[in-house]
């Protein structure tokens, strides 16, 4: 099965839409969203509209829960917190309902993948994995880890190679699963990377080949820096996705 993963759209359906037109060359035979379809953009309805449509499974991010209000986000900061609330009161019944529903993990044994929004040592509490040392919190649940546990939440593309006792973290580019190893992959963000490269980021698993692969897509920037702005979000939201941080 080839299977197309993205996260942390952050209501930017330019990049969605750019991602969507990638994905078509690519035999899909499924979708998962990792979370935080919400947040930070200016297309909050648009973006969950499309992921509830195509997306086989989706996850909770920390930006759904809170506009879901199913946590607390209030020492958040202003900025984040104002787009949050904005979002939260232009969302539909249909849309906001389904945020309540989302899960915090999909497990798909026969594929050998477990995924989730954050960490998955403490799935409610959304820490993030960028570095070997925080990877290496996820030894002590080594068993319950996927053979591929794919993550979103940093915005970073990363790759860590794990052991009963070690973790090496490894370059982002394509690999081909070792059948002795177990790996942790951040998937990068869709509509809001972080990595210094402000294109689109989404990834494809084939699960019969065990091949991983990164993938970027360009999208209109101009026009999306323009739709955080009609919202009246934060500036920064909007010139940070031309610089890609």
């Amino acid at each position: 099965m080839r299977i197309g993963i993205f996260s942390d759209t952050h209501a930017n359906v330019d990049a969605l839409n750019a991602v969507l037109e990638g994905f078509r060359h690519e035999s899909i035979d499924r979708y998962y969203c990792l979370g935080d379809t919400v947040g930070y953009g200016g297309s909050p309805n648009e973006c969950c509209d499309i992921v509830r449509k195509i997306a086989y499974g989706t996850i909770l991010g920390n930006h759904d829960a809170a506009v879901g209000g199913r946590m607390d986000y209030s020492y958040y900061y202003d900025a984040a917190r104002h787009a949050l609330d904005v979002h939260a009161r232009a969302l539909t019944p249909e849309n906001m309902a389904w945020l309540k529903t989302l899960p915090y993990e999909i497990r798909l044994d026969e594929e050998g993948l477990l995924l989730c929004h954050g960490s998955p040592v403490r799935l409610e509490e959304f820490e993030y994995i960028f570095a070997p040392e925080q990877a290496r919190d996820c030894l002590p649940i080594f068993d319950r880890l996927g053979h591929l546990t794919l993550i979103g939440h940093s915005h970073l593309c990363k790759v860590f190679a794990l052991t009963p006792t070690s973790v090496e973290e490894l370059p982002s580019v394509n690999f081909v699963l070792d059948p002795k190893k177990k790996y942790i992959v951040s998937v990068g963000s869709v509509g809001q990377p972080r990595d210094f490269d402000n294109r689109a980021s989404y990834v494809v698993f084939d699960s019969t080949a065990k091949r991983f692969e990164f993938k970027r897509a360009e999208y209109d920037v101009e026009v999306s820096h323009d739709r955080v702005l009609k919202l009246d979000l934060e500036k920064n939201f909007a010139q940070r996705l031309f610089l890609g941080v």
